[in-house]
């Protein structure tokens, strides 16, 4: 009987510390489960918010494609032609002001031409078309106009481009300028929101900063461009260039 005794005396004291590792485990477990549940809502408290900013402004640079084109029976004779008038259309430019520098050859190709007219299907090859082109790019986009001018006195019959743009500094700066402007956008956004649900933003998660995007401005010719004998000058005006930028950021709220 003394045995037994100390038998269940035994098994009392081995289910009783079971019992308390038991009760401790869980409080363990539980209190773990609370401090995840506390984390999550925490790293949930969270608001995403866009901004975003725009201006115009005039660009500060000029692309301009011109050239010569000329046709002869022979890729000889018509080559030939086409070099006189272009160094005299370079000739032209150089007396407007146009540094050699800004100036670079763009295209140049020599093509045969044929009449295809006849029965022949292979055509009967009938003479050369040569063209060469010419780009000049300048931060001088006042001086378009007699530029054309100019380059069409001296024998130039292809104006192929006329691009105007923003340089990479005044593009920079403008990106610059209006990225803070949607960040502040977006501030101001976020602490409307929070607000209004009884919250305060106390901090940033993160941000991604979206591409700067810009529409080139579209070159505007006057009707008098069109008729060379009338037009004194080739009116031709740079217009507005826009830039804009965007962000998203996900604000922690509390």
């Amino acid at each position: 009987m003394e045995y037994f005794r100390n038998k269940n005396k035994t098994n009392l004291v081995v289910t009783t510390t079971i019992v308390i590792l038991s009760v401790a485990v869980l409080t363990a477990i539980e209190y773990n489960f609370s401090n995840v549940r506390a984390q999550t809502d925490m790293t949930n408290n969270t608001l995403f918010v866009s901004g975003s900013a725009s201006n115009q402004t005039k660009p500060d640079k000029v692309t301009v494609s011109l050239g010569v084109e000329t046709t002869n029976s022979t890729a000889q004779a018509a080559l030939t032609a086409n070099s006189n008038l272009m160094n005299k259309v370079l000739e032209a430019l150089k007396a407007e002001g146009v540094r050699e520098n800004e100036t670079s050859t763009s295209t140049f190709s020599i093509t045969p031409n044929y009449n295809y007219s006849s029965n022949n299907n292979q055509g009967r090859l009938i003479g050369f078309t040569v063209s060469n082109s010419i780009q000049i790019e300048s931060s001088s986009i006042e001086n378009v106009s007699k530029w054309i001018d100019a380059a069409v006195s001296a024998g130039a019959n292809n104006v192929n481009n006329i691009y105007f743009s923003l340089s990479n500094q005044k593009s920079e700066e403008m990106k610059n300028s209006l990225l803070k402007d949607a960040i502040d956008s977006a501030r101001i956004k976020a602490d409307i929101a929070a607000n209004a649900a009884g919250l305060k933003v106390i901090g940033v998660k993160s941000i991604i900063v979206g591409e700067a995007g810009s529409s080139p401005p579209v070159p505007v010719y006057s009707a008098k461009a069109l008729d060379g004998a009338a037009a004194s000058s080739t009116p031709i005006i740079s217009g507005q260039q826009e830039i804009s930028a965007s962000v998203s950021i996900v604000y922690l709220i509390g």
